[in-house]
Order: structure tokens, then sequence, then C-alpha cells
């Protein structure tokens, strides 16, 4: 999952930040990946709309 992907579906940094109960500055702050266990968050806030990579999804799984 892309940052700039994110930020597209909520339509700015200051909403992806009040979504995740964060500041502005944290979001900015992230690499163009997003981090992994944010990924899952942001895939469970959205109802899936945004896909959790791979490798994220292993955080609920480790055993695969």
């Amino acid at each position: 999952m892309k940052k700039t992907e994110v930020i597209d579906h909520f339509k700015g940094v200051s909403k992806v930040a009040e979504a995740l109960g964060i500041s502005p500055g944290a979001v900015s702050q992230w690499p163009e990946d997003v981090p992994d266990l944010r990924q899952l968050q942001l895939q469970a806030i959205t109802n899936s709309a945004l896909k959790a990579s791979e490798k994220a999804m292993r955080f609920l799984n480790p055993a695969t």
C-alpha cells in the first residue's frame, strides 16, 4: 500500500491522520510504502477499499 494511494483515498493527509487518531506530521513521515501495521489498520477501517500488502498480512498469520 502506497502513501499516495492512502492520501488520495481519504482526500488529504489531515483526514488520514484523523481516521487513524494520529497527527498529520506522523502521516507525512511515513515512507512511500505505508508501515505494515498501519496497512492492516487502514484495510480494516476502509472495509478493504485499501488492501494491505502480502507482507503486512503476515502479521495476522505469521506461520505462512
